[in-house]
C-alpha cells in the first residue's frame, strides 16, 4: 500500500510540473506577442 502511494504521489508531482511548465510557455509567449503589438505601434 505504501509503495502504492510514493507511485501515485510520483505520477501526480511529475504531471503538475508539466502542467507549470506549460503555462510557463503560455506566459511566455503571450508576453511576447504583447511586445511585437507595442513595438510594431
Amino acid at each position: 500500500m505504501r509503495v502504492l502511494s510514493l507511485i501515485i504521489c510520483a505520477c501526480v508531482f511529475l504531471g503538475a510540473c508539466e502542467t507549470i511548465k506549460g503555462v510557463g510557455r503560455d506566459i511566455e509567449n503571450a508576453g511576447e506577442a504583447l511586445d511585437d503589438a507595442v513595438d510594431s505601434d
